[in-house]
């Protein structure tokens, strides 16, 4: 592997990043600040607790995973996007180096700025609710995969849009409301049966459940399904990435 050439993608994003830290971090850490003052203190100190967690501390775990998906999106498809926006892709495409390699430095580097924003995150909750981690390492793996399947994600989003408004369409009106629905602010074992079931055919569900296992114990569904899924999903957007270099889908055109 061309290891200068992973470094070179890869530090280059992640200067881009640090340029824009009010935009890349400040606000997303405001805005689930706000969440936690409204849910977790506003409504939740309203709320009974669920299953001996009390709400605050519930939904910690669902808001770091709506801002590492939207962050992980947005990173890696915005990444990609500019690039074939301003026709230095075609550096990337000739140069001597492999897809894997490209992918990899693209991909990393999202990765990369949404850990850190996920830890950000998590040091942010503690100054509002109480918390344990009863699985540190599965939390953290939970974290790196999140980030890196949606990453994978997101940089499939950006080699498909043709346009800024493409590439806002899927996080805003599919990845949010998904979120939004998977279990963040609730347990969907708080549905009804019927509802439940279709709440399954999210897969949101299965990150959030996975997630919250690694803090409380608790989760909706197994943890090994949690896994499974979120493997598949990676795997499904490695295998398409793969694709689009070996045809140039909206790469050479």
């Amino acid at each position: 592997m061309n290891l200068y050439a992973v470094r070179s993608i890869y530090t280059y994003e992640l200067s881009r990043w640090f340029r824009t830290l009010s935009q890349s971090i400040l606000a997303p850490v405001i805005s689930t600040s706000l969440y936690f003052v409204v849910f977790g203190s506003a409504i939740g100190s309203r709320m009974t607790a669920i299953n001996g967690v009390s709400y605050g501390a519930f939904i910690v775990p669902g808001l770091m995973m709506l801002a590492v998906l939207t962050e992980s999106l947005s990173n890696a498809s915005f990444g990609i996007f500019m690039p074939k926006w301003n026709g230095t892709i075609y550096e990337v495409l000739t140069a001597p180096i492999s897809w894997l390699e490209a992918v990899t430095g693209y991909v990393g580097a999202a990765t990369t700025k949404s850990v850190i924003l996920g830890c950000i995150i998590l040091a942010t909750a503690r100054l509002f609710v109480p918390f344990n981690i009863a699985h540190p390492i599965a939390m953290i793996s939970f974290l790196v995969l999140t980030a890196l399947s949606f990453s994978l994600f997101g940089f499939i989003i950006g080699v498909w849009a043709d346009n800024f408004e493409k590439l806002q369409v899927v996080p805003l009106l599919v990845i949010t409301p998904l979120t939004f629905l998977g279990g963040s602010f609730y347990s969907i074992n708080m549905l009804p049966p019927v509802w439940r079931q279709i709440t399954l055919f999210n897969p949101v569900v299965y990150l959030v459940s996975g997630f919250r296992w690694s803090f409380y114990g608790l989760s909706d569904v197994g943890v090994g399904l949690s896994l499974g899924v979120t493997l598949c999903f990676t795997l499904g957007c490695c295998g398409v990435i793969w694709w689009i270099f070996k045809t140039g889908y909206r790469l050479r055109s």
